[in-house]
């Protein structure tokens, strides 16, 4: 009786092993088949376009079942942390010569590139009226200041700030004036917590905020701001990735990025 009592039990135990089996190899299928949808997309984008982003990713999660995660930094500093292996989906730069470089060394997909905004630069100052200057008031100002600016060497917008500054012929006396941010935000938190009188920040920064003063930078005063995305290799086998880079390219989602401020 007892050894009837056994074999049932151990008969009872060998079929919820195979069930258990069963179910685990279910939802490893079902892991396997939703991929890369159910982790979202991870986008990494420029910080100057910050603003923008968190609007863009809030209509497409209303409009798609997944989640966007956005990470902001210098260009520099995330393209970085990409060619290191950074898990991202997609790169929003604000130039177009490292979505290009990662496209060469194989760390984003041939022919994802498009460009999605042209960025435009502001000289703001929280302190002076900077609406109505002339030119020559502007240089006698951007004299007898410090100002602030993105690093050259990690922002695009730090390069169009210097290049506006040899186009106003005040670089040289600005030599050992100037104070760079790590990235177009902190130049901004430079200039909004008092530390610096004046400094060149994003338009869209500015038309986040419309109550400031600040002066529009004739954009024949640098070298156009082209801001490129691309398809990352990791995202190259993600569905919703390569949706939200179509969705970029949308009457809605250029709308939002003209109204913040940029050029298409």
């Amino acid at each position: 009786m007892l050894d009837v009592i056994l074999a049932v039990n151990l008969r009872m135990v060998a079929l919820k092993i195979r069930y258990m089996r069963v179910q685990m190899i279910y939802l490893l299928l079902l892991l396997w088949s939703s991929g890369s949808y159910a982790l979202g997309v991870k986008v990494a984008v420029s910080s100057n376009f910050t603003a923008a982003a968190k609007e863009l990713a809030q209509l497409f999660e209303s409009q798609q079942d997944t989640k966007v995660s956005l990470s902001f930094g210098s260009t520099g500093k995330l393209y970085a942390q990409i060619s290191y292996g950074a898990p991202f989906d997609i790169f929003m730069s604000a130039d177009a010569d490292r979505p290009a470089k990662l496209v060469e060394t194989g760390n984003a997909i041939k022919g994802t590139q498009f460009t999605y905004a042209i960025g435009k630069i502001a000289l703001y100052s929280k302190t002076v009226p900077l609406a109505g200057l002339t030119v020559e008031q502007l240089q006698s100002l951007l004299r007898s200041s410090d100002v602030a600016m993105a690093n050259p060497k990690t922002a695009p917008y730090g390069v169009a700030a210097q290049q506006a500054l040899v186009k106003l012929e005040v670089s040289e006396p600005l030599q050992n004036k100037r104070v760079y941010g790590e990235n177009i935000a902190q130049t901004y938190q430079f200039i909004e917590t008092g530390n610096v009188k004046l400094g060149f920040v994003s338009l869209s920064q500015m038309i986040a905020n419309p109550h400031l003063s600040y002066w529009l930078v004739p954009q024949e005063y640098y070298q156009p701001l082209k801001q490129d995305a691309v398809l990352l290799e990791r995202g190259s086998e993600n569905p919703d990735a390569k949706q939200f880079l179509h969705f970029l390219r949308s009457p809605q989602a250029q709308a939002i990025i003209l109204r913040h401020g940029y050029g298409m």
